[in-house]
């Protein structure tokens, strides 16, 4: 048992849920500057006198940013510890923050939203490297669900201060309050949060990096959990990009009412993300997974048919509220599945994983930035396909060995 682990165990019940509040609300960076932006994106489109679809490419560009920051951070954080990069990162964003804010035309918003996602990924990346390093491959799970708890908050209430700061000032009003967030989650880390990984001398020679990324991404332990989650979460990010269009300028729902719908959501991606820490240890968590990824399809082609039906608002929420909360299912038994072969280079397996997710959030939001919008088949499509290929992926990359 490492130090920091033997801390942990002799520790407060407090100290215990103190750590895992920290490490949730590092990991709900990404959700807070994309759940809070959302409402946003219809006005903005009308600020810069540009169609709904040319602003998808913000979130695009934001997904690219969070796909290629981690692939840095995961060597950095294994090389220096867990803590420095974390000061750099947050340090970032909040300058990225007022960039955004500041941003005088749609293109230098593609930027600043670029940045801030190349800073903002730190937090993801070093909070599932920290997981590995305090907690047993046994208590893993329960902590990726906790943490999971944590990141669904941002989805409940993000999207309602969005709201509400586009009502009573503008959406830049938006990207401030990010930035004060980021304040705050910089204190903490400073104050509260100990180093879990003194760090090791392992080259950072590129050469070195691309063989390691290489020998993890060739583990099927590894990459047939991964590939399979990030097509379930793909399909989570085409929510996300095309949500405020279809509910906003299709469905006419009011943008500050527009948290109610998301919320709700997120409310069913929190409870759904419980049932890993319950379940795993009784079922065996890659049959977890496959019956959960399952669902899930089966949800997105639903979603697809009643889209394709024609339905409206109420017909096409209902599918929607199955495939997220079941994609706050698959996320927790997907990342205790894949990180716990990978004890000593934690931060590269928790980097390589967070990229293949955003890579695939990249993919999605480029192609939902070119489709047509008119309707809501278009985002029912994707999140479709996503969940097909998710099951596809699962199958195919399955370990040869028994695990």
């Amino acid at each position: 048992m490492t130090v920091a682990r033997a801390e942990i165990a002799a520790g407060t019940r407090w100290h215990r849920l103190e750590l895992i509040l920290i490490l949730g609300v590092l990991t709900a960076f990404g959700a807070v500057a994309t759940d809070m932006y959302l409402p946003a994106m219809p006005a903005i489109a009308r600020s810069y006198h540009v169609a709904s679809e040319v602003v998808a490419h913000t979130m695009a560009s934001y997904f690219l940013g969070f796909a290629i920051g981690q692939a840095f951070f995961g060597p950095i954080a294994d090389r220096f510890g867990r803590k420095p990069p974390l000061y750099v990162g947050i340090a970032v964003f909040i300058i990225a923050c007022g960039a955004c804010a500041l941003s005088n035309s749609v293109e230098s918003l593609v930027v600043a939203r670029f940045v801030q996602a190349l800073a903002a990924c730190c937090g993801g990346v070093i909070a599932r490297a920290a997981v590995r390093d305090l907690f047993t491959v046994a208590e893993m799970p329960r902590v990726f669900a906790a943490m999971m708890l944590v990141l669904g908050v941002a989805p409940l209430f993000a999207p309602f201060v969005g709201g509400y700061l586009l009502i009573w000032f503008d959406w830049r009003a938006i990207f401030w309050t990010q930035g004060t967030f980021g304040a705050l989650v910089l204190a903490a880390v400073v104050f509260r949060l100990k180093e879990s990984h003194g760090g090791a001398q392992r080259p950072l020679h590129p050469f070195v990096i691309v063989r390691d990324y290489y020998i993890i991404l060739r583990d099927r332990r590894f990459i047939g959990f991964v590939l399979a989650a990030a097509f379930s979460n793909a399909g989570m990010f085409a929510y996300i990009t095309a949500s405020p269009h279809v509910l906003i300028d299709l469905f006419h729902v009011p943008a500050q009412d527009f948290g109610w719908f998301f919320g709700i959501n997120g409310a069913g991606l929190i409870f759904a993300a419980q049932l890993p820490a319950r379940l795993m240890g009784r079922i065996d968590g890659a049959r977890l997974m496959l019956a959960l990824q399952l669902a899930q399809m089966i949800a997105g082609l639903l979603l697809l048919a009643a889209a394709l039906l024609g339905g409206g608002l109420w017909s096409v929420m209902p599918f929607l509220f199955a495939f997220v909360a079941l994609n706050g299912a698959v996320m927790p038994t997907a990342s205790a599945l894949a990180m716990r072969h990978f004890p000593l280079n934690a931060g590269m397996a928790s980097a390589l994983m967070g990229t293949l997710y955003f890579v695939a959030g990249v993919i999605v939001a480029g192609v939902l930035g070119e489709l047509p919008a008119r309707n809501a088949v278009p985002m029912a499509a994707v999140i479709a396909v996503c969940g097909v290929t998710a099951i596809a992926c699962r199958l195919l990359l399955r370990p040869l060995q028994p695990q």
